[in-house]
Formats: C-alpha cells, sequence, structure tokens
C-alpha cells in the first residue's frame, strides 16, 4: 500500500510536446512588435547625434568586430541611414573606432556639413541630442547596420536663467508613437530590408577640426619658410 500511495503522489511529467497546445488558427493579424525603446537598450547598436558630434556605441563594434572602416550612406526617400564595412583606401571610407591597449572604442568625430544636412532633412533641432537604434542585417555578402531615421529618441537641452543648459535624462519620443506599442508585423518585417542601395548616397564624414587645425598649421608653416 505504501509503494501504491508513492507513485499516486508523484507528480506527473508532462513530455515536451504535450507542454504545448497547438492552435492553427493563431494570425499576427492586430499584434504590434513593441518597440526596441521603450526598453533598457545599452547592448543594442546606437548612434547619436550631438549638435554637430556623431558616435556610434560599443555594441555597433561589436557587432562588427574586425571593421575599422566604415561608409555612411542615407536614403533620403526612405529616411534611412546605413553603416557598411569599408576597406581603409575605399573612397569616403570613415574610422569609426580607435583602439589602445588591444580595445577597441568608438571615435567622436564633429561633421558640420553632415549633421547639418540630416538636420534640414529630418526637421531636427540643433541644440538637441538624437539617438537612433539599428539593426543588424545581411545583404547579399555584406553585414550593415541600419537606423530608421524617423525613430528617434530626443534628449531636450533645458535653458534656465542665469544657469548653464542641461540635456534631459528621459527621452522624448515621436508624438505618433504616444497611443501605439509598435508597428503591425507584416510592416515591422519590411521596416528594415534592404534589398539593394539604389536611393543611397555615401556620405564622406570628416573631421573637420582637424582638417582646419591641419589647414592652419600648413599656412603658418609656408609662411614660416617664405
Amino acid at each position: 500500500m505504501d509503494v501504491l500511495n508513492q507513485i499516486m503522489n508523484q507528480p506527473t511529467q508532462m513530455t515536451a510536446d504535450e507542454e504545448i497546445i497547438r492552435d492553427d488558427s493563431f494570425t499576427y493579424e492586430g499584434y504590434q512588435v513593441v518597440r526596441g525603446e521603450f526598453f533598457s537598450h545599452i547592448n543594442e547598436p546606437s548612434i547619436n547625434f550631438n549638435r554637430n558630434r556623431i558616435y556610434v556605441n560599443k555594441a555597433c563594434l561589436k557587432r562588427l568586430p574586425d571593421v575599422d572602416y566604415v561608409q555612411f550612406l542615407v536614403n533620403p526617400e526612405e529616411q534611412k541611414l546605413v553603416l557598411r564595412a569599408a576597406d581603409e583606401d575605399s573612397k569616403d571610407a570613415f574610422l569609426w573606432c580607435k583602439e589602445k591597449g588591444g580595445i577597441k572604442s568608438a571615435r567622436q568625430i564633429t561633421g558640420y556639413m553632415f549633421s547639418a544636412m540630416i538636420r534640414n532633412l529630418m526637421g531636427w533641432n540643433a541644440d538637441y541630442r538624437y539617438k537612433l537604434l539599428g539593426k543588424v542585417i545581411r545583404s547579399g555578402d555584406e553585414r550593415l547596420i541600419v537606423f530608421d531615421l524617423t525613430a528617434t529618441e530626443t534628449y531636450i537641452r533645458i535653458v534656465s536663467e542665469g544657469m548653464k543648459p542641461k540635456t534631459a535624462r528621459k527621452p522624448v519620443f515621436p508624438a505618433e508613437w504616444e497611443n501605439q506599442f509598435g508597428l503591425p508585423v507584416e510592416e515591422h518585417r519590411k521596416q528594415l530590408q534592404i534589398n539593394t542601395f539604389d536611393g543611397y548616397t555615401v556620405f564622406a564624414i570628416t573631421d573637420e577640426k582637424k582638417e582646419k587645425a591641419a589647414g592652419t598649421e600648413s599656412t603658418e608653416g609656408s609662411d614660416g619658410n617664405g
């Protein structure tokens, strides 16, 4: 009798198939994919536009670990920004990282013209900081990081009388996001698809401060030699 009671009292072990309920009537209609911007995302690739400074985070470097140079591509019509790996000698290639002690870190660079063109395209405030989350996709043999320029986290600068301007710690999201969790599933699938690079322009981004400094040194040198 004791043996029988032990058997009866043992928990029932269910197989994996028995735990899963099959429902072939389920569809994604009406569902929205919740935006990644609504969660903590320090491990997600991101890019920042802070006045005239542009910089990516360490997560971008981790997604493309063997890449030192990239090209910036912009599609004004689709309002997307793409980073793709490039050779050092490629036209408009941009050094996006620096290395010290075998550890790579992202470079922050000043790009007046590029920043101004993006602000004009998107209608951004020149004094605010804009952060964009990116997704890594594969197009042919290339790995790309794609950013949707319309999906911004905006950090407003607050100016108080007699005080230095302060940047808000909490972001402001686009107004149209207020009453939705994210995009419908099908639209979300298409959002970051890139079949070709038609419509994209490769932008040359140079450190304009360094260029000006180099130009000044060159002028001073020629004056001294003359």
